[in-house]
């Protein structure tokens, strides 16, 4: 793979605000631990404190200091961080690893996903083989749509050039401090930069500059143009 440097891992992530750090340890792009996430759970899930987390059945730790609202559904494996809130009716579908001091709101559906810390998901949202960064946060009913309607393989368009990830199922890597406005739908193959913001009601797709605003009509603009 050539090199897009401003989707690096290195580039979109701090690395020190999740559990699941190792888990990009020798990799270039984010969507590349997205085939690695169910075992890497089942991992370290092993190595967590029993003081600080409950193991429930055979794959899923849940922090003792974390909220699970009684009607919410987790399947695993999975793993639940420290003072997180899972809301009514969250549905977590497995190979999930939720941050701290996240929110996980009613109604939202998790699959294949790694949240940093922080993140939050309030209300109605779909988040499928995807990887939200620090602090990022989707507004209510903002969805990541994961597989393509053709069902070939996802691509990315970074600067007019075709990306290729080899992955069937792709929804999107949010940076850190990434705000996604309400309604919104991120298409396969989305990828956002750092401390970006997506208006509400767009429909997203491709990569998105760190410090940008991805205005209605799709229309990009740095952050600094506004000022």
């Amino acid at each position: 793979m050539s090199d897009y440097n401003e989707m690096k891992i290195s580039e979109m992530y701090d690395l020190s605000q999740t559990i699941a750090a190792e888990l990009f340890e020798g990799k270039t792009y984010p969507w590349e631990v997205l085939p690695e996430i169910g075992d890497f759970i089942m991992k370290l899930g092993e190595t967590l404190d029993p003081e600080e987390y409950n193991k429930i059945g055979d794959n899923i730790w849940i922090a003792k200091s974390a909220t699970v609202a009684p009607t919410a559904s987790i399947t695993g494996p999975c793993i639940i961080g420290k003072n997180t809130e899972v809301r009514q009716c969250a549905f977590i579908r497995g190979k999930a690893i939720v941050g701290e001091g996240c929110v996980v709101g009613n109604s939202c559906e998790l699959k294949n996903v790694v949240l940093f810390n922080k993140v939050q998901t309030p209300h109605f949202n779909y988040v499928g083989d995807s990887v939200f960064g620090f602090k990022s946060h989707t507004g209510a009913g903002a969805i990541t749509s994961n597989v393509k309607q053709d069902k070939t393989l996802v691509t990315i368009n970074y600067y007019g050039t075709k990306v290729e990830t080899g992955l069937k199922k792709f929804g999107a890597m949010l940076g850190d401090n990434v705000e996604i406005g309400c309604n919104s739908v991120m298409n396969p193959g989305t990828v956002v930069g750092k401390k970006s913001n997506v208006y509400p009601l767009s429909m997203v797709r491709g990569f998105v500059p760190s410090n940008s605003i991805f205005k209605t009509g799709g229309v990009v603009v740095s952050k600094s143009e506004e000022v």
